[in-house]
């Protein structure tokens, strides 16, 4: 392949990166949102949420949570976080979200970034 190609590729996964970076939730408009008490919702599955997650995160499962998010956040005007491993499903989770109503929804990203943002101890075992 020749050199302009790799160019291109290389070029598009910056571009990409880039993108992704400013559709995560900034560390300071987390912490503002948390100083009000925001909710934060974990969209892993069920089973990567009992081996470790954040305190106080709830865990609703991407795939359920067209079905789910109602029980823990009626109010449509509510803030939101989302996070989960990578910070793909919570970008998918947002997106759902903002077609449903929600107008307050930010990504956090990936666990580890979420994990720093919030300053947070990282816990182990079922809670939801």
């Amino acid at each position: 392949m020749n050199s302009n190609y790799w160019i291109l590729i290389g070029a598009a996964v910056v571009i990409f990166l880039i993108l992704k970076r400013m559709s995560l939730a900034s560390p300071k408009t987390t912490k503002e949102w948390l100083d009000k008490g925001v909710k934060v919702i974990d969209v892993r599955g069920v089973d990567e949420y009992q081996v470790r997650h954040l305190p106080g995160a709830i865990n609703i499962p991407l795939d359920r949570l067209r079905d789910e998010i109602g029980q823990f956040a009626p109010n449509k005007d509510q803030e939101l976080l989302l996070h989960c491993l990578s910070g793909g499903r919570s970008a998918i989770a947002k997106g759902m979200l903002k077609r449903m109503g929600y107008g307050n929804v930010l990504n956090l990203g990936s666990y580890g970034r979420a994990a720093r943002i919030l300053n947070a101890p990282i816990t182990t075992g079922k809670t939801r």
